[in-house]
């Protein structure tokens, strides 16, 4: 296992690497699942051999408390349906933390729960707030549970001008699930969980 990075140099590449993303053109991108409350698109990512999915839907609220609920913290096992644990194992300077969680299974267990450990960075964007993570090779993997790994991935949180109380929510995300699993099953999840973090979430700040 690896030693921690130094917090800075990674924290800024991993933004970078997100503004990147959020500049993609809306033609590279095709429609993975539609509901009232979010739209999910894919495109092929360059980190690995899966998806890098992006999900954007309007909340209703300030990005703040949006942004509370979804970084490293004590709201975010409180909603989040698949997330079942979540320690800070080490906190650094300017929002940076390396937390581990684990993800309850998903398809009838047909993906097993999940452990991952990730370098967690929250910083301002434009009149809002971007909050972005990567996994680490760090830390023992426990027994009963898969380590996966997410590629770079993040959520842009910005006001909406005319609706100040309501936010635009954007998020990429590229998780690599690992172990023996169906391709096909593996972005039937994700999708599927992308749509339903909006709703739950919405739930959760009402």
């Amino acid at each position: 296992m690896d030693l921690l990075p130094s917090s800075a140099p990674l924290a800024a590449k991993l933004r970078n690497t997100l503004i990147q993303y959020h500049s993609i053109g809306d033609s590279e991108w095709r429609v993975a699942k539609k509901t009232k409350d979010a739209t999910v698109w894919r495109k092929p990512s360059k980190e690995f051999s899966g998806y890098l999915y992006k999900a954007q839907g309007v909340v209703e609220d300030v990005t703040n408390r949006i942004v509370d609920h979804i970084r490293p913290g004590p709201y975010r096992l409180d909603w989040d349906s698949l997330m079942t644990t979540m320690d800070i194992m080490e906190t650094f300077e300017e929002n940076c933390c390396v937390m581990r969680y684990t993800t309850a299974g998903q398809l009838w267990n047909l993906i097993a729960p999940r452990e991952f450990v990730d370098f967690s960075y929250t910083t301002n964007y434009e009149d809002g707030l971007l909050t972005c993570g990567i996994s680490l090779d760090y830390g023992e993997v426990r027994p009963n549970f898969v380590r996966g790994f997410n590629h770079p991935c993040g959520w842009f949180c910005v006001p909406i001008k005319d609706y100040p109380s309501h936010s635009l929510l954007t998020g990429y995300i590229q998780t690599e699930l690992r172990g023996m699993l169906p391709q096909s099953a593996v972005d039937t999840a994700m999708s599927s969980t992308l749509a339903n973090f909006y709703s739950d979430l919405k739930k959760a700040l009402k």
